[in-house]
């Protein structure tokens, strides 16, 4: 006869007279008499251990049915003790919760006194209405703000554990649908210290919604904190700002000119938006903005900087200025910014070059070129002139392109902007080529905003219509080709043939790659030469100390020992690599430096 049982994943056959040679998984004693078991597992439990308890339970401090196991070697989750029995309650579904089987099985008390006296699902022990003298300025869990005298507060006094009132009614135990994480997220408690998914902070009071299957954690005060999801939400919480962030209510609030910390838009009525709640006037942030962030600041991955993981803030590592690593942009120090948590690396990225446009591929070069919407003044590589808007990048050898400059690019479009076919041209106007004032403005005919002169357009001569390439973007990009012309046109290893047809761009990055090399190495001189200098200048101040103190241990350590700055100077002397031999009479031998 076969069984299904939860407590074991295959079927368990019955015998009648066990094996004494084998232990019992749920007692540890001989297996005499009838037992159950699996031959597969070598699981063998007798009859009557296998009995002694339900195989599903519901507990009071988890939402989830716990089903038996005699499979753990881990910290009841209740008590927080280690279980060292064979037998534990463990949550039926993903969750990681599990239980001794008495704290599992643990009744819920009825207290006469229910104003005063309470169980909650937070923690193992009764919760007692806390005196107001007794707070003392104690915090509360699930908040994490003080426990003030004018708000009812229960606690545990062994335990330090302390609930505003409000907070213990309103805590839910789970979360279905949440907006940082799809699963749902279910209340547990843990022993251990951990870190919250959504700010990246430990968990200090030891409790968390938590995802088993993804493994996907979240403070208590992160998971609850309002939404966008509400209409009527005043305040909301977000990891890039310390401080709670309230909704502008009037015109007065927004102060003079303030820019979004995500888009660095400036923030005007009617856009709802959210502020600093206390003293930073700088930190604003569009509603709609909030929507499309991240959910948390930690642990970003890129392929432009794949060694190191990245983190969103707005505060600059090391003081340093911050440029964008893909467009060469500067980066403000209130805006987020993606940055390397390595301080030697100085890597950044705006959050709008984080996701970049498509690469495409350049015939004859290595790397792929990164299409960026936007850039700093960089000059384009095969025309000469500078671009801002649509650029081809390689990032590894700092190459520019104008999208329009490719050889691939297509020579005529149609745009839903124009009836005629546009023709790619440069500026058919000699004024505009020859327009040097910065004060002249030259616009484009289908956004109708201001375009470089010198940059190539598509351009239609019968109505005189000039479109530059970010208003047809998405026409020329989806007509443009890979340019395989350079691997076509050298069909055999021919040194004078790869020389005829060498791409342009290839040229000029050897030309440049030759010229910062040789600067490089008239730098490396004369470091050297500085070096050189520096060595020599040291030896002849250790030989005039070693004279001065004539090799007396004894006056050396007097005077470090009776005078505090010479001591200090003496540190810091041996950090600088200054080291002192003594021999077996105590006496000063003599002084090295490992810069000698």
């Amino acid at each position: 006869m076969k069984i299904e049982h939860v407590i074991h994943h295959h079927p368990l056959s019955f015998i009648r007279y066990g094996n004494s040679m084998r232990d019992c998984e749920g007692c540890g004693r001989d297996l005499t008499g009838p037992t159950y078991g699996c031959d597969r597992c070598e699981y063998f439990i007798h009859k009557s251990c296998l009995h002694a308890h339900k195989a599903e339970v519901q507990c009071f401090f988890h939402p989830c049915p716990l089903t038996i196991s005699t499979q753990s070697y881990a910290d009841c989750l209740v008590c927080f003790k280690q279980i060292t029995s064979n037998f534990v309650y463990k949550c039926k579904l993903s969750c990681k919760f599990r239980a001794h089987v008495e704290c599992a099985l643990k009744p819920v008390a009825e207290y006469s006194d229910e104003e005063y006296t309470i169980q909650h699902f937070t923690h193992l022990h009764p919760l007692k209405l806390v005196d107001s003298n007794q707070k003392d300025e104690e915090i509360c869990s699930i908040c994490e703000e003080l426990c003030s005298s004018s708000s009812s507060t229960y606690g545990c006094m062994e335990c330090k554990f302390f609930l505003h009132k409000s907070c213990m009614k309103s805590i839910p135990r789970q979360l279905i649908n949440h907006r940082i994480h799809p699963c749902t997220l279910i209340f547990i408690t843990f022993p251990f210290w951990d870190e919250c998914d959504c700010c990246g902070e430990r968990t200090a009071s030891r409790m968390r919604f938590s995802c088993g299957a993804s493994d996907h954690n979240l403070h208590v005060k992160c998971a609850l904190f309002p939404t966008m999801d509400s209409e009527d939400t005043k305040e909301i919480q977000h990891f890039s700002h310390p401080h709670t962030l309230a909704l502008v209510q009037n015109d007065e609030e927004y102060g003079s000119e303030p820019r979004c910390i995500a888009c660095a838009q400036i923030c005007l009525a009617p856009a709802p938006t959210f502020r600093c709640s206390r003293s930073c006037n700088h930190f604003f942030l569009h509603k709609s903005c909030y929507v499309k962030l991240p959910y948390k600041s930690i642990n970003y991955k890129h392929h432009f900087h794949p060694g190191h993981s990245l983190t969103i803030t707005s505060l600059p590592y090391n003081d340093h200025i911050r440029t964008c690593y893909a467009c060469c942009r500067g980066i403000d120090s209130t805006l987020l910014a993606y940055s390397c948590r390595e301080s030697e690396c100085k890597f950044n990225l705006h959050l709008d070059c984080y996701k970049p446009l498509p690469s495409i591929t350049f015939s004859g070069h290595q790397h792929p070129l990164t299409l960026l919407e936007k850039t700093a003044d960089v000059t384009c590589h095969l025309c000469g002139v500078k671009c801002r808007n649509f650029v081809l990048r390689c990032l590894p050898c700092d190459i520019n392109i104008h999208l329009q400059c490719l050889p691939s690019a297509p020579k005529t479009i149609k745009h839903k902007s124009h009836l005629h076919p546009l023709i790619l041209t440069k500026s058919p106007f000699e004024f505009e080529l020859n327009s040097y004032e910065e004060e002249d403005e030259f616009y484009c005919d289908a956004c109708e905003q201001k375009r470089n002169q010198r940059e190539l357009v598509y351009y239609c001569a019968e109505c005189k219509f000039i479109v530059e390439v970010k208003g047809v973007f998405s026409e020329v990009l989806s007509l443009l080709s890979e340019d395989n012309s350079f691997e076509k046109r050298i069909l055999k290893d021919d040194v004078t043939q790869k020389v005829e047809f060498y791409p342009k761009i290839q040229k000029w990055h050897v030309e440049n790659l030759l010229v910062e090399y040789i600067k490089l190495g008239e730098k490396m001189k004369q470091l050297r030469g500085e070096l050189d200098g520096v060595t020599n200048k040291m030896k002849r101040t250790k030989g005039i100390l070693r004279d001065l103190v004539g090799g007396s241990s004894e006056f050396l350590i007097q005077l470090v020992k009776n005078n505090s700055q010479f001591r200090d100077l003496f540190n810091s002397a041996k950090n600088q690599g200054l080291m002192i031999n003594w021999n077996a009479n105590n006496n000063c031998q003599e002084f090295r430096s490992s810069n000698c």
